[in-house]
């Protein structure tokens, strides 16, 4: 996979950096967008930035391409499944804590209507 899905030496590298640090920026901002009541497509932008901030650490840490489309979309898809999660776990919570006369938790990301 090395090549393909990262261009470092090592896979704990892209690990460490896309899945790690990046994931947990991207559940945050996926948090936070749900909490202030933002639409999706608000999300998927700032995502889009997150990425270029995840390609810049790989630049200055371990001298990774910084402009190379390639890497970039796979750090972003990775991103963006992580920020939309988040998203949708925090807007689950929402829904049914504060309208618990409404709707009922299905799953953690999930809500229906209570019959």
């Amino acid at each position: 996979m090395q090549g393909i899905l990262y261009e470092e030496a090592s896979i704990w590298q892209f690990f460490f950096v896309t899945c790690l640090l990046g994931g947990w920026a991207a559940w945050m901002t996926g948090r936070a967008c749900a909490q202030t009541w933002r639409p999706p497509m608000a999300l998927f932008f700032y995502v889009l930035g997150l990425g270029l901030g995840i390609r810049f650490i790989h630049h200055a840490l371990f001298e990774g391409t910084m402009f190379s489309l390639q890497y970039y979309v796979v750090d972003t898809v990775v991103l963006m499944i992580l920020a939309f999660v988040g998203y949708q776990y925090t807007r689950t919570n929402q829904m049914v804590t504060q309208y618990n006369w409404l709707y009922e938790k299905v799953s953690p990301l999930s809500w229906k209507s209570k019959s």
